[in-house]
């Protein structure tokens, strides 16, 4: 017998035990991630050769490697001892096996066996075993920068990087930018991380096809190290190498805040431009409506609507704001149309999501006109287990406002508590019947139990302050806001809600105004923060002022309480023909509205 043939042999006896002890083995969990394994650079790495069948598929890709017998053998042997419990000897065996088959495949196999192993440096010394065998593989050498990224190597990994950039196509380029981000954000020195890209990049950033790209991965990385500023100036930076780039663009809005006023200027040139990406716009109208800019956020959305109506989500943030502005023909038109265009959304889940947003406004709209049997209709229309409990509590809303309390109460109570958040929501849902009810003991009752199970629950405590004004118990309200705003030093409303008591009663009008200035100052383009604003220096006798500001807010909000407000100035100004009509449109959207009515007795007006 020929030693070949011999050899033959023993590798098939090899494989047949280890077939065996697959087959007799009992099921395990597989082994835990390394904490050093990297994520993939540009394609997730093969899984590991665990099974009999996957090492059936390994024989397989030897003969057409040209494997002999002899490294053949020595490869099942290595697979069957890091398998049996000793990962070095059969790293070492597939690691000998690669060098000796320039084969990359064994040499990715080798890193796995050591990331299993959790040893970083094995893999990392099989990765350049692997460059230096085969100098022109790629995956070598993204393997290489994986592994050194994962074990926070930043310095070792420009030249790596640089090489990756240079073999990439440049059509590629603008993905691997993405991932580079993405993978060195992960490092523990995050500034060492950014300056090392920078580097790696220098060519890239100088180059106007790539130098949108470049830079908005260079201000991701100074973002991730804590370097708003210098983000920005990479955004800026970006954009004038390449202004139809979108990273740039997307970058500043992620900087977007009132600390920041230089961000949104880069997005409005960007949006300027004819390659504008609509989902770009619809993202900077969801900013703007976080800072309340409701009037700027429905400019922008009304504009998308125009440019391209195919698209459905413009359609729905558009209703939505229209539906808080009380422009409630247009906010039904919006609603119905992104209804007819839902089916066109590809992600289900945010289809569902936006359906269900749309019946509730329309259900909102219907009961605001009294058509109590459309309102039912829409919210019959909602399918989600998710959503139960905000149709159902809107269901007990048309129940009340028809007169039948009792059985709206019995409604919300009916529904289920899976989590605490539901009971939470359940709780409020049945206090806001109660207040709407005008039974404002009960309410506080209920609030006060809850209170009692939750003392630190700042929801409850505002929610229990308001009602407490209502109740007119003035000296526990203030006291349960200051617990608030002790508990939450960043809750505005708290701020407005005490600074506006006092100044509605005229009494410490500067301290009034000192604490409305401070929600100002954490929610400045809040409409109702700047009606309480406006408010405080008119009873202050600042009548001018407080015009400005009143005028301003109304403008951005057209609610009836801040028309209640405006309008009243303009009458002490003398301008009462301006009072009348501001007042019969805020009457038309809502005439039950408190402010609005006990202005108009206070002051005698007939509409």
């Amino acid at each position: 017998m020929t030693p070949s043939l011999r050899r033959s042999r023993l590798a098939a006896a090899a494989f047949l035990t280890l077939a065996v002890l697959a087959a007799q083995a009992q099921p395990q969990a597989p082994a835990p991630a390394a904490p050093t394994s990297p994520a993939p650079i540009i394609e997730p790495a093969a899984p590991p050769v665990t099974t009999a069948a996957a090492a059936a598929q390994r024989q397989d890709q030897a003969r057409a490697s040209a494997l002999t017998a002899e490294l053949f053998y020595e490869v099942l042997m290595g697979e069957l001892t890091a398998r049996t419990g000793d990962p070095g000897s059969g790293y070492a065996l597939v690691l000998d096996a690669a060098r000796r088959s320039r084969d990359g495949k064994l040499f990715q196999r080798a890193v796995e066996i050591a990331l299993q192993a959790r040893s970083g440096d094995a893999a990392l010394a099989a990765a350049r075993a692997w460059k230096e065998t085969l100098p022109e593989s790629r995956e070598a050498r993204r393997f290489e920068l994986q592994i050194l990224i994962a074990l926070n190597r930043i310095s070792e990994t420009a030249e790596p990087l640089r090489a990756e950039l240079a073999a990439t196509p440049q059509v590629e380029r603008p993905f691997l930018m993405a991932v580079i981000a993405r993978n060195y954000a992960r490092a523990t020195d995050k500034k060492l991380a950014a300056s090392v890209v920078e580097q790696a990049l220098a060519d890239e950033l100088k180059s106007p096809a790539t130098g949108g790209a470049a830079w908005s991965t260079v201000g991701r990385l100074r973002l991730a190290a804590g370097d708003p500023s210098g983000a920005l100036e990479a955004a800026r930076k970006g954009q004038e190498a390449d202004p139809s780039s979108d990273g740039p663009a997307m970058l500043a809005l992620e900087l977007m805040d009132p600390g920041q006023p230089l961000a949104e200027p880069l997005v409005k040139r960007y949006l300027a431009g004819p390659k504008a990406l609509p989902e770009l716009r619809v993202a900077y109208a969801r900013v703007l409506v976080e800072g309340r800019r409701y009037e700027d956020a429905s400019a922008e959305l009304a504009a998308l609507t125009v440019a391209r109506p195919e698209l459905a989500e413009p359609w729905l943030l558009l209703g939505s704001l229209q539906t808080q502005a009380r422009q409630d023909a247009a906010a039904e038109s919006s609603l119905k149309r992104y209804i007819g265009l839902a089916d066109t959304q590809r992600d289900a889940e945010a289809r569902s999501r936006g359906q269900t947003q749309a019946f509730l406004l329309l259900a909102q709209l219907a009961e605001r006109r009294k058509d109590f049997t459309a309102a039912e209709h829409w919210l019959g229309r909602i399918d989600s287990t998710d959503d139960l409990i905000g149709a159902q509590t809107r269901r007990a809303a048309l129940l009340a406002r028809q007169g039948k309390l009792p059985q709206a109460r019995e409604l919300v109570r009916s529904l289920p508590e899976r989590t605490a958040d539901e009971k939470k929501q359940k709780l409020l849902a049945e206090v806001q019947l109660l207040r709407d009810a005008k039974q404002y003991q009960a309410a506080y009752d209920m609030l006060t139990q809850a209170s009692a199970a939750a003392p630190q629950d700042t929801d409850l405590i505002y929610d229990r302050a308001m009602v407490a004004e209502k109740l007119n118990r003035l000296d526990e309200m203030e006291r349960l806001l200051r617990r608030l705003i002790e508990l939450k030093p960043d809750n505005q409303n708290a701020y407005n809600a005490l600074g506006y008591s006092l100044a509605d009663r005229k009494v410490r009008l500067e301290e009034a105004r000192t604490l409305i200035l401070k929600a100002v100052q954490l929610a400045p383009e809040d409409p109702f923060i700047a009606d309480s604003l406006g408010w405080v220096e008119f009873r202050l006798g600042n009548i001018d002022e407080a015009m400005r500001i009143l005028e301003a807010a109304y403008k951005r909000r057209p609610d009836p309480e801040i028309g209640a407000h405006l309008g009243e100035v303009l009458w002490a100004k003398g301008q009462r023909d301006r009072a009348l009509s501001i007042w019969k449109e805020a009457h038309l959207v809502d005439a039950d509205n408190e402010t609005l009515q006990e202005t108009l007795k206070r002051l005698r007006v007939k509409l």
